[in-house]
């Protein structure tokens, strides 16, 4: 027999569902601070994160202009805001993280581009005003962020009419079994790691929010595991945890990680990233 609730009460479940998901997404954005607050000068210097294929394709497809304003969420160690720079009017390089905006900073000053400003935001309730800017750039960190549709519906929002939204992030397998594998083997290595979504997901997302996509691509990015599991401090039981993981990965994990061992004897793994550009029509 169903149980009858009665406005009060049903007022009552409402607001304890409400409070219990913020204090969700508080402990998520306090987990990324913590953990790229300790590691943010290790960010800068990353080869993976400064310069490859996908970071080129991102620059040469979202076809910026010279007078075009552009956002960064979630700059990191400002790779992507350095690439944009020299081919707009203005970029702001936007973060969560304090100590990751002043190591962007640093890195960005140090490369003679003073039209760059920085400013703390959270990529779920960005604090500029709608049609703000003519591209939003994001790139590897969706998979850190509590609320994936909130941070494209605010994509939306800040972009003008006819504006881009260029984005990378890492994608998992659409099988279920595979993507929580993955998912569970990126959040040991990283506890601020929430999800990655698959590709068929992300379009989702982007074309129900009302973006039209332009482009989608794929790609494959070789990790080697020790200078990924480096990236965040590891200690020793943690690393031998997840090269476990790695090699014992059940088959359509496996097939989408495909560890190897190179010519030199250092084990590798693989991840997939997605590009899109879409449009605010």
């Amino acid at each position: 027999m169903p149980v009858k609730c009665g406005p009060g009460k049903a007022r009552g479940w409402i607001e304890h569902q409400a409070q219990r998901y913020y204090r969700s997404v508080s402990d998520s954005r306090k987990l990324v601070q913590q953990q790229f607050g300790r590691h943010a000068e290790r960010y800068v210097n990353s080869s993976d994160h400064s310069r490859g294929e996908s970071l080129d394709r991102l620059l040469a497809l979202a076809a910026p202009r010279r007078a075009w304003r552009v956002l960064d969420i979630a700059t990191g160690g400002g790779h992507t805001a350095l690439a944009f720079a020299p081919h707009v009017e203005s970029v702001i390089a936007s973060d969560l993280t304090p100590e990751m905006l002043r190591a962007a900073r640093k890195f960005i000053r140090e490369k003679g581009h003073t039209h760059v400003r920085f400013a703390a935001a959270d990529a779920g309730a960005l604090p500029w005003t709608e049609g703000a800017f003519d591209l939003v750039t994001c790139r590897v960190a969706p998979h850190h962020f509590a609320d994936c549709g909130a941070f494209v519906r605010e994509m939306f929002r800040v972009l003008k009419t006819g504006g881009v939204a260029a984005m990378i992030d890492n994608v998992v397998p659409e099988d279920p079994a595979a993507a929580d594998y993955i998912n569970a083997f990126e959040k040991l290595r990283d506890p601020s790691h929430q999800r990655a979504l698959t590709d068929a997901e992300w379009l989702r997302v982007f074309e129900h929010v009302g973006f039209e996509i332009q482009h989608r691509e794929l790609f494959r990015k070789p990790r080697g595991f020790e200078f990924w599991s480096d990236m965040q401090g590891l200690d020793a039981a943690t690393k031998v945890r997840l090269q476990q993981m790695l090699l014992a990965a059940p088959p359509p994990a496996r097939a989408a990680l495909a560890p190897e061992y190179t010519a030199g004897g250092k084990l590798q793994f693989y991840l997939t990233e997605l590009l899109l550009i879409a449009i605010r029509l």
